[in-house]
């Protein structure tokens, strides 16, 4: 902790998820940038995507509002392939099929793209250089 924060963060448990997550976001760039992504175990994978999948649902649900899921503003992070290949891994660990998924899918009127068209995109880079 900082003695830079504010002072009602001092006292906040989840004051070190940014950096958590800033850690996690680099080891996880670097180990798939030098094809070492086997090196990461399948439990830890499972750990931090079952973690941000629990965390951004409680956020859109409860906060009433649906959150940025990716860095980046359409596909320069996570490619159109990557982000199927997790949707489907999600629905097959849960036993539905895009019948269910389409059925529950919704659409929130606040669709980010829209909202806010001179907000500069969050970046992989501007993740990297904090």
């Amino acid at each position: 902790m900082s003695i830079d924060q504010p002072a009602d963060r001092r006292n906040d448990p989840y004051m070190d998820t940014d950096a958590l997550a800033d850690e996690a976001w680099r080891l996880a760039a670097q180990a798939v940038a030098n094809g070492d992504e086997d090196r990461i175990s399948d439990e830890a994978v499972a750990k931090l995507f079952t973690a941000a999948v629990k965390l951004y649902a409680a956020k859109a649900d409860r906060g009433d509002r649906s959150p940025r899921a990716l860095l980046g503003q359409y596909d320069e992070v996570v490619s159109p392939t990557e982000a199927l290949t997790a949707a489907t891994e999600l629905l097959r660990a849960l036993r539905l099929g895009p019948m269910e998924f389409g059925l529950w899918s919704r659409r929130r009127p606040e669709d980010y793209h829209d909202l806010e068209p001179d907000a500069p995109p969050v970046s992989a880079d501007a993740v990297d250089k904090r």
